[in-house]
């Protein structure tokens, strides 16, 4: 049975948590490897319209067991909120596990975050405030606070001692704000405790004797490979592994435990913050393809930035991530084109480059090398078949697949669950 990476294969907002929710009837668990509440999935059932920001979208299927594994932060207060959003709307939220390695997002954290962006000024990351990177950070720098150790007041109190011995003397003498209380900050991660103490789990052995048991598991990115650490367009990007690899590192199985990995791609393309973005539209075409996509962030509200399709950083995430299959998200949005627009290449400085250009400054100043495909106006919201779609939009898919190296297995035609063509199973 498989295990299955699902990510985004551009800047995020791709569709990750339609295309994992399409699986989730036939997998038993959903694990989010990587990330926060900076980021969102929408999923549509039937009626019904979910806004999913921490929790996998896994939570929406009856039987699955969602999982939020150690490589993800966690606001507790953003947790508790999604868990009873949810449960006030008749979802099952009891399977819930969380990893006990898993690192929480102090106040603090929130704190340094806002104030360290409006800092930066004209150079700010455009991060979503909600002390993401600065978590993460700790993490790294071995003094941050994890989800096991809200079940020990003395070592808790000790590790947020520890942390704010520094911080505070960066909020007050830099950014010239009120220290942290130690004791406040102490009591309030531990009014959580007793409520996520039945949710936590050593998740790494949970998910490796699922593996071992023929269980079909789906791992499910956060942000991006246009904005991982690695192998994004840094600095602005996230502040954790969005990448295939970040699977393994992020759930706690071996990397020779994936079967396969499904890369989530819009049929145009959108990136919410701050950096480069090649084939951004500044015209009456982006405002059309934001309004007609419902471009707007499902955490921040934001609008998001909208261009072409870029065939160039597709075949970077099939080259970084190692992609299987791809799944091709809003077809629909694209209707009613006359011409659609694909970048090929960019143009740096009189320099053609069919690859991603390898230093910052030169993928800041490419140019799309645009190629025109005849497009369609024909409703495909109720396709369901391949063959049931126009001419030019079947040609269309045909030609990403062939300028992208992966092949497109599933094609998405309107935000419902159903409004979805399956060219090949995910599972099998």
């Amino acid at each position: 049975m498989p295990a299955v990476v699902v990510l985004g294969a551009q800047w995020g907002d791709e569709g990750k948590g339609k295309a994992t929710d399409q699986l989730g009837s036939r997998v038993d668990y959903v694990v989010k490897f990587n990330g926060g509440n900076n980021a969102g999935h929408t999923v549509v059932v039937g009626e019904e319209k979910y806004a999913l920001h921490l929790l996998p979208s896994g939570i929406l299927s009856p039987g699955c067991v969602p999982v939020i594994g150690n490589g993800v932060v966690v606001d507790l207060e953003v947790l508790f909120e999604e868990l009873d959003a949810l449960a006030t709307r008749g979802v099952d939220v009891s399977k819930l596990l969380v990893s006990s390695s898993a690192h929480v997002i102090p106040s603090y954290n929130r704190t340094l975050d806002k104030v360290t962006e409006r800092f930066l000024g004209k150079r700010q990351i455009g991060t979503t405030g909600r002390g993401i990177g600065p978590t993460y950070a700790d993490k790294m720098s071995r003094v941050g606070i994890r989800i096991a150790d809200l079940f020990d007041e003395q070592i808790l109190r000790e590790k947020v001692e520890g942390a704010l011995d520094q911080k505070n003397q960066i909020l007050v003498k830099i950014y010239n704000r009120r220290a942290a209380d130690i004791d406040a900050v102490t009591d309030e991660l531990l009014s959580y405790a007793d409520r996520i103490r039945p949710m936590v789990a050593d998740t790494s052995l949970v998910l490796n004797q699922a593996l071992d048991a023929g269980k079909n598991l789906v791992f499910e990115a956060g942000q991006a490979t246009m904005l991982d650490v690695d192998h994004g367009t840094y600095p602005f990007v996230t502040s954790s592994s969005a990448t295939a690899g970040g699977a393994a590192t992020g759930s706690g199985i071996g990397p020779t435990r994936l079967d396969r990995i499904v890369g989530v791609i819009k049929a145009y393309t959108t990136r919410v913050g701050e950096g480069p973005f090649p084939t951004e539209l500044f015209d009456d075409d982006g405002d059309a393809l934001r309004l007609a996509g419902g471009e707007f962030g499902v955490t921040t509200g934001r609008p998001r930035r909208c261009g072409w399709y870029d065939a160039v950083i597709a075949r970077y995430a099939t080259r970084i991530n190692g992609l299987t299959d791809f799944v091709l998200t809003k077809l629909d949005v694209l209707t009613g084109w006359e011409k659609v627009p694909v970048c090929v290449a960019y143009d740096v400085d009189g320099v053609r480059h069919d690859e991603m250009p390898v230093d910052q400054s030169a993928f800041h100043h490419a140019t799309p090398v645009y190629e025109y495909l005849d497009g369609w106006t024909e409703d495909i919201s109720g396709a369901r078949t391949f063959d049931e779609l126009p001419v030019n939009a079947q040609r269309y898919v045909l030609a990403l697949e062939e300028m992208s190296g992966t092949r497109i297995s599933s094609i998405g035609v309107g935000p419902d669950r159903a409004a979805t063509i399956v060219r090949h199973d995910l599972l099998d």
